[in-house]
Formats: structure tokens, sequence, C-alpha cells
């Protein structure tokens, strides 16, 4: 049964292992030293900045992922100033508007999310969805995904089950970028709301990057069908290592262009 695959595959599958190499560790570490570097010699202002740029790029990438329509300057018009982009739809502003609150609110409580809870990532999905047509809450029916035969939990109560187990795999790792990886996948792939679980492992992933003073990342430069055929592979064969090497460039780009 689909439940019990997801047990195992959260439970016995990757919980004992590590989950990056150790070449990929050297890499990633040495980045973050470079991000902590940098960022103790940047004045707050600047570094607000930054983090500002950053936090623009994030919303327009995670949104064009999910089909938003938005340039990444009417996105910046739109976050900045409130003007909406001509020819849009209402809900492509709204979706945008979402994602700056999300990163507003895990910018300014960055332990909201320690340890990560069910309440925590329902929380930030509200935050997302609000005022879009979605359903608020843990679904409670049956979803498909387009382009895989996967399927995901239908039961409301083996979802909140997955989601807990996730939960705790997560609080149990002491490396970021492992909790950071996992979070990525398995929200995306328990599927627990009915619609904006991707940009709720986005915003989650920055939420814990950003509470455990690491450089977060904003996506910017990957292309959302790769993004898709990424998922798709961990979807159809529990395969990590597309997703490892967005996680692992995407570092590397936010370090290097925003600090």
């Amino acid at each position: 049964m689909q439940d019990e695959r997801l047990t195992e595959l959260i439970k016995c599958t990757l919980s004992p292992i590590q989950l990056f190499s150790e070449e990929e560790l050297k890499l990633l570490n040495g980045l973050q030293s470079t991000f902590i570097k940098n960022v103790s010699n940047l004045p707050a202002s600047v570094y607000a900045k930054e983090m500002q740029r950053l936090a623009i790029d994030l919303s327009w990438k995670s949104s064009q992922i999910e089909g938003n329509t938005y340039t990444l300057l009417e996105t910046e018009r739109l976050l900045l100033e409130k003007e909406t982009a001509s020819g849009k739809t209402k809900d492509e502003a709204i979706m945008l508007l979402n994602h700056k609150d999300a990163l507003d609110f895990i910018q300014a409580h960055p332990d909201y999310l320690s340890p990560l809870t069910i309440r925590g990532i329902e929380y930030i999905h509200h935050l997302l969805v609000k005022e879009l047509d979605m359903e608020i809450g843990l679904r409670k029916h049956r979803v498909g995904i387009s382009g895989t035969n996967y399927k995901p939990l239908e039961n409301h109560f083996q979802i909140r089950e997955a989601l807990q187990d996730m939960c705790d795999l997560v609080n149990a790792r002491e490396n970021t970028f492992e909790k950071a990886l996992l979070i990525l996948v398995l929200l995306s792939y328990i599927q627990a709301f009915s619609d904006g679980n991707k940009r709720t492992a986005r915003i989650i992933c920055n939420a814990v990057l950003l509470e455990n003073g690491y450089c977060p990342i904003s996506f910017r430069t990957i292309d959302p069908i790769e993004y898709k055929k990424a998922m798709l592979l961990f979807y159809e064969q529990n395969n990590l290592s597309a997703f490892k090497k967005i996680v692992v460039e995407q570092f590397e780009f936010a370090v290097k262009n925003y600090f």
C-alpha cells in the first residue's frame, strides 16, 4: 500500500543515509564559509538590500515554476511599488504578494519552524495561498499529479502521519543542507495540501537555511521544466540526484551573486 511505501521511504530508506557525498558537502561547506565571511563585512543596510533582491528573485521564480507569467521586472514593480502588470490576472499578483508575505514572516520569525511542526507548515501554506481559490489546511480528498503514475496518499489521517514522520526525520538531522533537501522533496512528495505544496516546500526550505545562519536560495537560474523533471524523478524512483544538483547549484549561485 502507498502509506506503507511512504513510511518505509521516510523511516527506513532516507533516515539512515547521508544524503550528500563528501565532495558535495565540502563544496557546500566551503560556500557557506564564504557567505559568513562576506556578510560579516557587509553594513546592515547593504545586507538588507541584498536580502530584498533575493526575496524578489525567489518570489518570481517560485511563482514562475507554478505557471505565473509575471516577468522579473514586473515582479519587482509589484513587490516594491504595488504596481500590477497589465494583461495579467489578479491571482498572479496575489501569488507573488503572498510569497513576499511568507518570506517577510520567516525573516521576522527565524525560529518559527525550529523544530519543524505540522502546525508551522500549515501556517506557511496559509500565507502562500490566502485570497486564492485554494483549500486551506491538510487535504481530505484525492489528488492526481500530471505526468507521473505516482499517486499521493488519499487518507487525511495517513497524510498527517506522513507529515509527522517527515518532521521527525528533518528535526533529527544535524546537517542543515540535508534538512533543506528533505523538506524540498518530501513536502512535494506527500502532497499534504490540495495545491501550493511545492511553493510551501521552497519557502520552508529557506526558513531552515535562514534559521541556522545559512545563505538562502532563490532558485533564480533553474529552468522550471528541469525543476519539474527533478521532482518527477523523485516521484517515480525516489531518486534524489537531480534535486541534490539543484540545491548545490542554487546555493552556489546565491552565495556568489547576492552576498
